[in-house]
């Protein structure tokens, strides 16, 4: 893994130096702008609104318009002149109670690696955060950007996990919000005991893209030459009969599963008995057998 950032934990005078490695990655589909007669690859070029001239990497900047038309334009000498005590350094604000942060909050997740001298005062405040069941709010500097934060345990990992300020949480206002809706009684419980009855532990594994494989497909297939079959997703009603209706079957399938799967196991164990039984009656046979043999005189 590639370290994007080097700095240190503060709390008052205390510091422990880490480097942080982005803890997700996403997946490229490969897939690239072309131009669909040639297949050409489709260039972007950094071209100037004023004189339509193409920039070179060097003479550019960044800039803040403002209201009366003129541009503020900043170098990353002039960024990285700001005073911003964060820029390394991840200082914790204070401990919160993990249920308390809003998934809603969470942006990008960061493995932090501590350096040689620093790994017990490290090992020290993972073990105190799992003791007393808390995260560290904290603030950081990322990418020259300034971020909230938490510090949580994953493992025997700190992790920092950035996140939205307040003011960028959206907040949702549909027209349905503002409408009563009359569900009966017998309906939620229907519903929730189907749900109940196909709730599972997570496992990561069970789930694949199948995006990402129907695209590797069409891609082989147009590679090969070969005509690709494209399903058709049914069209599904709405309405509450519907989603009944669909946990309904979705319940029978998953108790049709589990009765196969203890009738399977049911009849290996009577297999396995069936087996044990006639081991055992061959062994009693053999002593009966040894116990009726003439013995030998002496």
């Amino acid at each position: 893994m590639r370290t994007v950032w080097k700095g240190t934990i503060g709390f008052g005078s205390f510091a422990i130096p880490v480097k942080a490695y982005s803890a997700t990655g996403e997946r490229s589909t490969g897939l690239t702008q072309v131009h669909t007669t040639d297949g050409g690859r489709v260039r972007y070029k950094r071209v100037c609104e004023v004189d339509e001239a193409e920039i070179p990497a060097e003479e550019i900047g960044k800039g803040y318009a403002t209201p009366d038309g003129d541009v503020v334009v900043l170098t990353d000498e002039d960024l990285d002149s700001l005073p911003l005590p964060t820029a390394q350094s991840i200082q914790i604000l204070g401990f919160v109670p993990p249920a308390q942060i809003d998934p809603l909050y969470f942006v990008k997740s960061y493995y932090l690696e501590p350096e040689i001298p620093a790994l017990k005062p490290y090992v020290l405040l993972g073990e105190a955060l799992q003791q007393a069941e808390r995260v560290a709010l904290v603030k950081v500097a990322l990418r020259q950007r300034e971020t909230l934060g938490a510090l949580s345990v994953r493992g025997q990992v700190i992790m920092l996990d950035t996140m939205h300020w307040p003011d960028e949480i959206r907040a949702p206002d549909f027209p349905f919000l503002h409408t009563d809706v009359d569900l009966r009684v017998a309906e939620v419980r229907a519903a929730a005991n189907m749900i109940e009855n196909l709730s599972r532990d997570f496992v990561p594994g069970d789930y694949s893209d199948g995006y990402a494989d129907a695209l590797s497909a069409l891609i082989e297939a147009r590679h090969e030459g070969r005509e690709v079959a494209r399903p058709t997703a049914a069209v599904q009603d709405e309405g509450v009969a519907e989603l009944l209706r669909a946990l309904q079957e979705s319940s029978q399938e998953r108790a049709d599963t589990d009765q196969a799967q203890a009738q399977e196991r049911v009849e290996r164990a009577q297999a396995a008995a069936g087996k044990a039984g006639a081991a055992a009656e061959r062994a009693t046979k053999a002593a009966g057998k040894a116990r009726s043999a003439p013995r030998s005189k002496r």
